[in-house]
């Protein structure tokens, strides 16, 4: 026990801004995402107080399972919002609860690699979080351009959005599995 209270103290003393920053956006994103997810009803005192625990131990301890149940927290979330609470289907909020739920994914995949008491310059942190926003906006502008072609479907508006993922499924495995023999 007295080991256990000694390395916390020293990893507490050793702790530097950039990895504390970085777990903060993750718990931010992780409790934004189950604030978009959830329907007010579900937000209540304790319901709140047991999400910002889940966010929490996702944002301390980003290399175990809790980003994953975390993640599996907001979808299921948001499934019980629009059956049980019949919450609307609504394009923005659909949107902002995937974009939200890849940020936290990429945020704990480079909050694990990252040591309490790493020095990192702020462009790493910068270029990260770009490409991160990048991507969300990407796959943002294509899902709703994949959703309104859908309409041009006639009666089977459903086959041709998924025809349509399944294209650019197959052209984004070619793309990266041609990426990958270049170099």
């Amino acid at each position: 026990m007295n080991a256990a209270i000694t390395r916390f103290v020293t990893l507490v003393s050793r702790m530097t801004f950039a990895p504390m920053l970085v777990r903060a956006m993750l718990l931010g994103c992780a409790m934004a995402a189950f604030v978009t997810a959830f329907s007010p009803e579900m937000l209540t005192g304790y319901m709140l107080g047991l999400l910002t625990l889940q966010a929490g131990l996702a944002a301390v301890l980003p290399r175990s399972p809790w980003v994953t149940i975390a993640l599996l927290i907001a979808v299921g979330g948001w499934g019980v919002s629009t059956i049980w609470y019949d919450e609307p289907i609504a394009l923005w909020r659909l949107v902002g609860l995937a974009t939200l739920l890849y940020l936290t994914h990429s945020l704990a995949a480079l909050a694990s690699s990252l040591p309490y008491d790493a020095i990192v310059a702020p462009e790493v942190l910068f270029r990260w979080m770009s490409r991160a926003l990048a991507v969300a906006l990407g796959s943002a502008v294509l899902a709703v351009l994949v959703l309104g072609g859908a309409d041009l479907g006639g009666d089977r508006p459903f086959l041709l959005a998924a025809l349509a993922g399944l294209a650019v499924a197959v052209g984004a495995s070619a793309l990266l599995s041609w990426l990958l023999r270049r170099s």
